[in-house]
């Protein structure tokens, strides 16, 4: 095998998901099922796959990252990796949406119809899109409450939320489908404002007077 054709695919989107393919198939994927540690456990998953391929990062010669939609933090450490580790290396780095990787393994498997890809959104609602039988995106993403969904088979890894059986993004399916899924760029899909925002008015931190019992401002 050439360097070139060894791709690494990175996915922060729920928890921690990384694999590896070249122009054969799927050499080796790995996960790290916990969505609170996108920063501590990318890269020693990242090597440890590379490991168990017997390969190292020299090796690379391209890189797919999935972009979303997905929380602000967990987005942000595995879109900022694969821009870092492209540079370091040299290598081209393809960024697509999440759920369209999702759909490729479901296709993949042969599944016919219409369905949607939906992954945990948190307060109550869902990241999904709808997608033809061939895996094409017919509409999405989107985010909303997952009992406004079309009314279609579901998948993903928030398919437990709207009545379907979850299906994790595999990082081996994402490594070998990513140059044929859409080019999404490489800007996290966030879909809403993240949880935590810097307050756009400041606060005044003057002493207001105080008004005698009754009175009222002009």
């Amino acid at each position: 095998m050439s360097q070139s054709t060894l791709r690494l695919g990175i996915d922060t989107s729920t928890d921690v998901r990384v694999g590896l393919a070249d122009d054969t198939g799927v050499l080796v994927a790995g996960a790290v099922t916990d969505n609170r540690a996108h920063a501590e456990q990318l890269m020693p998953l990242i090597n440890a796959t590379l490991a168990e391929a017997g390969r190292t990062l020299a090796d690379v010669g391209s890189i797919v990252v999935g972009v979303g939609p997905g929380p602000f933090t967990g987005l942000r450490v595995g879109v900022v990796t694969a821009q870092t580790l492209g540079f370091a290396l040299g290598v081209p780095v393809r960024g697509v949406c999440s759920l369209d990787a999702v759909a490729a393994g479901h296709v993949a498997a042969g599944a016919p119809g219409e369905f949607l890809v939906v992954s945990d959104a948190r307060r109550r609602e869902v990241y999904w899109a709808c997608y033809a039988a061939d895996g094409t995106c017919l509409e999405g993403p989107a985010v909303s409450p997952a009992s406004d969904l079309p009314d279609l088979p579901v998948v993903g890894p928030g398919a437990g939320l709207a009545g379907g059986a979850p299906t994790p993004l595999d990082g081996g399916v994402l490594a070998l489908a990513g140059p044929g899924l859409p080019d999404a760029g490489l800007s996290p899909l966030y879909l809403r404002r993240p949880d935590a925002e810097v307050p756009t008015t400041r606060k005044s931190t003057l002493l207001q007077p105080r008004l005698a019992r009754g009175a009222t401002r002009a």
